[in-house]
């Protein structure tokens, strides 16, 4: 019998200082276009969340940040006009005040990925299936997303739903849902990056038997153990994606020198490539200190990633 939920659909990078984030990312190789910040006024001002993607062939990765809250923006961001009636303008900036506040809640706990969406061709199906398992959650809700290219942004349909956990749409780790668009979109990037596939979440020791349980509602999956005691636990998705736990006290044994800022909380990601000795020149060529997993993949520490370790891997296909 098939899953309703596929692979990763994207991770959500939070970040303080937008403009130093977009740089390192670039400089790691990713093609990324100037994030897009809504604006209201005259003359305007960028308020609420602002954010851009490194869209890949099989999902993406958001950078997003708070508007004003520290750092400069980019030379290239993209200003986009919020129009609405003037009745439904309170409403609507209280709305946007609201989501703020909530990564600026996140980005208090620690710097890195808050945010971790699954792909599913039948969300309809995920949501009934979670429904019939426990899992609260918000409905599926048609909406928009912009796509950012290099001579446009435009908007395209989404449809999404959010777990619901410690509140609405959050977790203890903190927002995991699942994603489904009508088109997909990916660009070239000079890291030969061609797709999403590992998240890595770090849970207390204590905590790891129900995280796993939590998971495999989600998912619909049973986690398989590797031979480190039962510290790391990994859920398969379709194709070469998964989703990894990781108690604590097995981390390193992972990840050498990673230790996470919060429990629970998103500490690595991974991102297939093309070609990993390509990938490995090109890093070093731009400087960047790189570590090496427990399985000898190269992967850049959080502490030069603003937040979260990123993994580069050869892909099978």
């Amino acid at each position: 019998m098939g899953h309703d939920i596929g692979g990763l659909h994207h991770v959500g990078h939070l970040v303080h200082d937008m403009g130093q984030a977009l740089e390192r990312y670039r400089r790691l190789g990713f093609a990324l276009p100037g994030p897009a910040y809504p604006v209201l006024g005259e003359p305007p001002e960028p308020f609420g969340v602002g954010n851009t993607h490194a869209y890949l062939a099989d999902g993406f990765i958001e950078l997003v940040s708070v508007a004003g809250a520290s750092g400069r923006m980019p030379d290239d961001v993209r200003l986009i006009p919020l129009h609405a009636p003037a009745e439904r303008l309170p409403a609507l900036k209280t709305a946007v005040s609201r989501a703020a506040g909530n990564l600026e809640d996140r980005l208090r706990r620690f710097e890195g990925v808050h945010i971790l969406m699954f792909d599913s061709a039948n969300i309809d199906a995920a949501a009934a299936r979670l429904t019939e398992s426990g899992v609260g959650h918000g409905g599926v809700l048609d909406t928009q997303r912009p796509v950012e290219t290099a001579d446009e942004l435009r908007m395209e349909p989404a449809r999404l739903l959010e777990i619901d956990g410690v509140g609405a749409g959050r977790v203890p780790e903190g927002r995991v849902g699942v994603a489904s668009n009508a088109t997909a979109f990916s660009v070239e990037h000079p890291n030969g990056a061609v797709g999403l596939v590992e998240c890595v979440l770090c849970v207390a020791d204590a905590e790891l038997d129900d995280v796993e349980r939590r998971y495999a509602l989600y998912l619909g999956r049973t986690a398989g153990r590797d031979a480190r005691k039962g510290l790391v636990r990994t859920f398969p998705l379709d194709g070469d994606a998964k989703v990894t736990l990781a108690a604590a006290s097995g981390l390193d044994g992972m990840l050498p020198g990673e230790v996470p800022k919060g429990l629970p909380g998103f500490v690595a990601y991974a991102v297939g490539v093309r070609d990993v000795a390509a990938t490995e020149r090109l890093l070093r060529e731009s400087r960047i200190p790189l570590g090496r997993t427990s399985s000898g993949e190269v992967f850049v520490p959080a502490r030069e990633a603003f937040g979260v370790a990123i993994i580069f891997r050869q892909t099978t296909g």
